[in-house]
C-alpha cells in the first residue's frame, strides 16, 4: 500500500499516512489533524482522489511548466492550513494521461475540487495564494457544494 511520510507541525513526531484511507489522518502521538498530500496517476486516481471521505484539491501539473512550480507551494502551505478538512492529489499530467483527459485538461496548474469522486469547482492557470485560499475556502464551505 502507498504511503506517505509527514512529520506533524505541533509535536515533531513523524507519522506515516496512507494514500488511500476513511476519515482524515491525525498523528499518532499529539493526535492533532495532519496534511494529507499524495501524488496520483491513471492506475491510482480512483481510490486515492474519488474515493476519499475528505474533499479532494487535485493539482493536475506537469514538470516543464513554471506556473505549476509557481503554484505547488502555495498548495502545499493550504493542504497544511487545512489539515483534517482536505486532501491535496497531485496528479501529473505527462505520467497520468488518463486523468488528464477526463477532466479535459487544456492547461497547467488546473486545479479542481471534488466530493465524492465529482467536480464542485474548478480553476486553470496560476493564482496567487489568496486567490487560491478564497477559491478553495469557498469550495469548501459551500452549502450547495456540501450536498454534492
Amino acid at each position: 500500500m502507498k504511503t506517505v511520510t509527514v512529520t506533524c507541525e505541533h509535536c515533531g513526531k513523524t507519522n506515516r499516512i496512507p494514500a488511500v484511507a476513511d476519515g482524515s489522518p491525525r498523528c499518532g502521538h499529539c493526535h492533532r489533524p495532519l496534511p494529507w498530500v499524495v501524488d496520483a496517476g491513471d492506475d491510482d486516481f480512483a481510490p486515492i482522489a474519488e474515493q476519499a471521505g475528505l474533499p479532494v484539491l487535485v493539482d493536475l501539473w506537469a514538470t516543464w511548466c513554471g506556473p505549476c512550480r509557481s503554484v505547488s507551494p502555495a498548495l502545499d502551505r493550504l493542504a497544511r492550513a487545512r489539515a483534517g478538512k482536505v486532501k491535496l492529489v497531485k496528479v501529473d499530467v505527462d505520467r497520468a494521461p488518463g486523468v488528464a483527459r477526463r477532466f479535459d485538461v487544456m492547461a497547467v496548474p488546473t486545479l479542481l475540487v471534488l466530493r465524492g469522486g465529482e467536480v464542485v469547482r474548478r480553476q486553470a492557470g496560476a493564482a496567487p495564494e489568496n486567490v487560491l485560499r478564497d477559491w478553495l475556502d469557498q469550495a469548501l464551505n459551500s452549502p450547495e457544494e456540501a450536498k454534492k
